[in-house]
């Protein structure tokens, strides 16, 4: 496994845990770049404030929750405000759709389950769940990750739902000229692959490169010169929804598994 990435220069658009991928690259033989797509991740107290206290007071027909981390933070500030207790018989109280294995763990430690969950760890998967179910004038909280899901939203509404929609998170643009930087290296094809460990990451860049007249080019060069490597299935459909088909993705949604399948890839084409 040490030289599966042997001459490959690996870009990586996450800045989370950055230095322990770029490590892994390096152990594999790569050259690892580092080149946050993405500001920080951080809490946005008073919109979680705000959509707790409405969740509390109007209490849903529905909950439709998306990240582990998320539900964490809404227990968290339940705490502080000294309704965690009615906030648990609350989600207890209706049904709850979750999406990702991490929401479910998330859910069950709190002694709840899902009436509905993806069947592959998508809002696809979460959508096909939630099919068989009358949504007809039934108001959904939604619990979202930092932001906004039009595909999922739209779909609700479009069954017959009220949405109302709650971030605890907040995504942040990169640095000034960090985009600039990752697209040139990628339209030159300076770089063999570039990692994206969550869809804001590609969302960012695709949308710099979109005002800047080179999206086009951005989707030739994954198709051609450059992989395009996702952690799962929430980060490659932000990529296919833009129009990037070749995407290397490893079966579990890890970090270290995707290299793993980075690597096993190139292997597999040397």
């Amino acid at each position: 496994m040490a030289e599966q990435l042997k001459g490959m220069t690996v870009a990586l658009a996450g800045p989370r845990k950055s230095e322990e991928m770029a490590k892994l690259v390096a152990n594999m033989g790569g050259i690892p770049l580092l080149r946050p797509a993405q500001g920080t991740v951080f809490l946005d107290d008073e919109a979680l404030r705000q959509g707790l206290d409405t969740w509390i007071k109007q209490p849903p027909g529905w909950s439709v929750l998306t990240t582990g981390m998320g539900l964490d933070a809404l227990f968290n500030m339940a705490e502080t405000m000294g309704n965690a207790g009615r906030f648990l018989e609350i989600l207890g109280a209706a049904p709850i759709a979750a999406r990702g294995y991490k929401t479910v763990n998330a859910l069950k430690k709190r002694g709840l389950a899902p009436a509905v969950r993806d069947d592959d760890g998508s809002t696809s998967g979460l959508i096909r769940g939630l099919q068989d179910h009358d949504l007809q004038g039934k108001e959904i909280v939604l619990q979202l990750h930092g932001e906004s899901a039009p595909r999922l939203t739209a779909w609700l509404e479009g069954a017959g739902a009220t949405v109302r929609e709650v971030q605890p998170y907040r995504h942040t643009p990169p640095e000034p000229g960090a985009l600039a930087l990752l697209l040139g290296e990628i339209l030159e094809a300076k770089v063999d692959a570039v990692a994206f460990t969550s869809a804001p990451q590609f969302r960012f860049l695709s949308e710099y490169a979109r005002e800047n007249g080179k999206l086009e080019q951005l989707l030739h060069a994954f198709e051609q010169e450059v992989l395009a490597v996702s952690v799962g299935k929430i980060t490659s459909q932000a990529l296919k929804e833009e129009g990037v088909e070749r995407i290397v993705m490893p079966e579990h949604e890890r970090m270290g598994s995707m290299f793993v399948e980075l690597g096993r890839y190139a292997a597999a084409r040397r």
